[in-house]
């Protein structure tokens, strides 16, 4: 009796580690607010944490010293890592730093010039923070927030988006028609693409870093811009639809994103409160449907599945059916709207996986056969 007692105690143990090997992964999706402009009526301020796997439901609110500000000011991008479990956001003058797994700021910090929407690279090591619409983008250490260096472009900049392999950092500004490209390793500009027909908003990049779809001043759609030749391929323009007033960005698309398959852009309009959906195995890409969302989007990403899309309108979008399955509401059941969110994975408590807030997309393998 005593020797099976023992040879039992002896076999859970030994069997205790595939247990925990096989702990479910907790999906989250990270809303940073106010993220749209300082609005406190779409979620108040704060990180605004939403349970993927159970319907999008509220689950908790973090609150940071940008929250607790008498006047919280407009929260300008977010990015995670899974190597090092941070999470970090800007406002319009300051970088913070959050520990993932205690929910305490780590440090904060006020680059030169300004803070805008930035990009991580994937070791977690290196952020690439924008000033506010100046001339450089200044290049960060992700544990420490000390500056590196900066990285000049003199295009007001703006958007940052990073390759998934990490060796590019693509750098957009509203003063210019080009996309700059950095090296993650020397910091300095090694290409220049476009010209576009306009100055840079939105973009996003495939995953093999061949192409960019990028939203540009007073176009409703975007353009296709080729990052091995540097030119731009395609003009894509909206159908069916008219440019007409907006509230915000003063352009009437102001958000894209790649489905992680690869298979479809999505694109907002703002004027006519649509998103639009082109499919993109075929060239020039092919608009196929148009959704209608809860206010004006100014922006649009996925989650890492693909399973869903999540305009800055609150709405979360099953992207088969192309149906709305959720909205997303805080503790007060008020709208959450921002164009500031990211998903993060956890294991046994710890994060494991992060989405990204440009809607990159994740094939990184070349397709067979002869390229469009």
């Amino acid at each position: 009796m005593i020797r099976r007692l023992v040879l039992a105690v002896v076999l859970f143990v030994v069997s205790m580690p595939a247990v925990l090997a096989d702990e479910p992964v907790r999906r989250y999706l990270y809303v940073v607010c106010p993220g749209i402009r300082n609005y406190l009526e779409f979620g108040g301020a704060g990180i605004l944490v939403f349970d993927i796997d159970n319907g999008h439901k509220f689950v908790r609110r973090i609150e940071t010293p940008a929250s607790r500000e008498a006047m919280p000011d407009n929260i300008k991008g977010v990015c995670a890592s899974a190597a090092t479990g941070r999470l970090y956001f800007t406002t319009r003058s300051r970088l913070y730093c959050l520990d993932l797994v205690t929910e305490q700021i780590l440090w904060e910090t006020e680059p030169p010039n300004g803070t805008d929407r930035m990009s991580i690279t994937p070791d977690g090591q290196t952020l690439y923070v924008p000033s506010f619409e100046k001339e450089t983008w200044n290049v960060i250490n992700a544990t420490t927030g000390a500056q590196i260096t900066a990285v000049e472009t003199d295009s007001g900049a703006h958007n940052t988006v990073v390759s998934r392999d990490g060796r590019r950092m693509y750098l957009g500004g509203l003063k210019s028609p080009y996309l700059f490209v950095a090296d993650t390793r020397s910091h300095e500009i090694v290409q220049k693409v476009g010209p576009l027909a306009g100055s840079i908003r939105p973009f996003t990049v495939n995953g093999t870093a061949t192409r960019a779809y990028v939203c540009v001043n007073d176009l409703l759609g975007f353009e296709v811009a080729d990052l091995e030749t540097g030119a731009k391929r395609h003009r894509v323009e909206v159908a069916g639809f008219q440019p007409g007033p907006v509230k915000r960005h003063g352009c009437p698309s102001h958000g894209i994103g790649l489905t992680p398959d690869e298979r479809e852009v999505w694109v907002v309009d703002a004027a006519n409160q649509k998103v639009h959906i082109f499919d993109i195995t075929v060239d020039p890409p092919q608009q196929r449907a148009s959704l209608a969302v809860r206010e004006q989007p100014g922006w649009i990403t996925f989650s890492l599945d693909g399973r869903f899309a999540y305009p800055s309108t609150g709405e979360v979008i099953e992207v088969k059916s192309r149906k709305t399955v959720a909205l997303l509401a805080d503790e007060r059941n008020r709208e959450v709207h921002s164009e500031k969110m990211v998903e993060i994975h956890f294991r046994d408590g710890k994060p494991v996986a992060t989405g990204d807030q440009f809607g990159v997309g994740r094939v990184t393998k070349p397709p067979e056969g002869p390229s469009n």
